[in-house]
Order: C-alpha cells, then sequence, then structure tokens
C-alpha cells in the first residue's frame, strides 16, 4: 500500500466512523428534531457524487466509505422525511 492510499484509507475510515454515532443516536432515539432536511439532502447528495467520484476514479477506500455513509445518511434522510 502507499503512502497516498495509506492516506485516503485513513480519512475514509476517520470520516465515516465521526457519522457512526449521530446514526445511532438517531436510529435509536427515532429523534430526527434537530436536524435540517435542507442539509442532509444535500449532504446526502454529495456523498452519492463521492461514491460515484471514487468509482469513475477507482478509488476504493473513497467508494467504501461513501458507501456506508451514504447508507446511513439515507436511512436517516428517510427517518426525517417519515417521522418530522
Amino acid at each position: 500500500m502507499t503512502l497516498i492510499d495509506l492516506i485516503g484509507t485513513l480519512a475514509a475510515i476517520l470520516t465515516t466512523l465521526s457519522f457512526l454515532p449521530q446514526a445511532w443516536h438517531t436510529f435509536r432515539t427515532k429523534d430526527v428534531s434537530g436536524i435540517s432536511l435542507g442539509m442532509y439532502s444535500a449532504f446526502t447528495a454529495g456523498v452519492a457524487l463521492w461514491m460515484v467520484y471514487g468509482l469513475m476514479i477507482k478509488a476504493w477506500p473513497v467508494v467504501i466509505a461513501n458507501v456506508v455513509t451514504l447508507s446511513l445518511a439515507s436511512t436517516i434522510l428517510i427517518m426525517k422525511l417519515r417521522y418530522r
């Protein structure tokens, strides 16, 4: 693994893990009152685009991290629409 790959992988792991506490709290409590629909919509779209970008340049750490984050963010966005 090159230094560039190592840095990308570490960045992907850290940013994805940093999202887990918010996702876990939202799944557990179903409390979406503090979540902005506009912000989460833009965030989810951005994560989807990062995933596509990663696929296009074959950057697997970017792809994997964004697949995980997109799954979590999409679920939270659906919960925001359902429980508002």
